[in-house]
């Protein structure tokens, strides 16, 4: 890989992180207000190595290793850096299983979000869609039926890895929703310091998902994936230490990491079916469409009050 490419790719993960963790980022600056002193120290610093490690490094580099067994634990760290014939082969071979797995993940997610989910309509339309939520099962179930009937003409592991995905959807939905009655709990003060690190820990892991499935969309170098969605993590953890209320100002950044997953969804599963996809495109578009959000965000801020 080259130089640039590989700046890009690791620049564009790490804002691609830091803008899907923004609501991870509030719920741990709320819980943390409630916790004692040495709990919010020991959260910062080991929690960090936690997320970064254990979350954003273990998990990507099982994905890769399960999704190409043949290549090994050590191979699945190096496999991208390689140029042995047969270990190309086999990442070639596993890439649109992978990718047909994550892109439906994004679509659900996305799909779900313009549905269902509270927001700051930030484009036309958005206030439309919301009222019509109760298609959203419906869309979503036509969608998986189509992705696993045209999957299924090229490679039936396909059609399984994106049933796999809208699986993966609503298991991580349900367990944001048990995330949000525990951070009610935490703010209740009815939980020990330790509890609420460990529901700190369980959120962190499931709000990741959808950064880790989204790094596929910009590469399947593993070393990659934990260099940019590690900082992204370490950003989000300064976020949430100094800068979370003047986040909350930005309107719509949640609405450009939603559609900035919509995006890398859509070019996962063209990529899945053959489509030759630029390296450059996925960090580019995050780039273009987290910028208009952040400035459209800028644009309706209300000026602070002089001191």
């Amino acid at each position: 890989m080259e130089l640039l490419s590989i700046v890009l790719t690791i620049a564009g993960l790490c804002l691609f992180e830091t803008v899907c963790s923004i609501d991870n980022a509030i719920i741990n600056a709320e819980v943390l207000s409630t916790m004692a002193q040495w709990a919010r120290r020991w959260f910062m610093a080991w929690g960090l190595l936690f997320a970064v490690f254990m979350i954003r490094g273990i998990l990507p580099w099982l994905i890769i290793w399960m999704s190409t067994p043949s290549l090994g634990p050590i191979g699945a760290l190096t496999a991208t850096f390689s140029n042995d014939p047969a270990v190309i082969a086999a990442i070639e071979a596993s890439a649109p299983i992978l990718l047909m797995g994550g892109g439906t993940f994004l679509l659900f997610l996305f799909l779900h979000w313009i549905f269902l989910e509270e927001k700051n309509y930030g484009l036309r339309g958005e206030c439309y869609i919301a009222s019509k939520g109760v298609w959203f099962f419906a869309i979503v179930s036509i969608l998986l039926a189509l992705l696993v009937w045209f999957s299924l003409r090229v490679n039936p592991m396909m059609a399984f890895a994106a049933v796999m995905g809208s699986t993966a959807f609503f298991i991580v939905h349900g367990f944001r929703q048990n995330a949000e009655e525990q951070e009610r709990k935490m703010m209740g003060g009815t939980m020990s310091d330790w509890s609420k690190i460990f529901y700190l820990e369980v959120i962190d892991a499931t709000f990741s998902i959808d950064g880790i499935l989204g790094a596929f969309a910009f590469t399947l170098s593993v070393p990659l994936i934990i260099i940019g969605n590690g900082l992204g993590a370490i950003v989000v953890r300064q976020i949430t230490i100094s800068n979370v209320d003047r986040i909350k100002r930005y309107l719509y950044l949640k609405n450009g990491a939603i559609y900035s997953v919509l995006f890398l969804g859509c070019i996962m599963v063209l990529d899945s079916f053959g489509f030759h996809i630029p390296a450059w495109l996925s960090p580019m578009v995050t780039f273009a469409v987290v910028g208009f959000f952040y400035l459209k965000s800028v644009k309706v801020m209300p000026k602070e009050e002089p001191a």
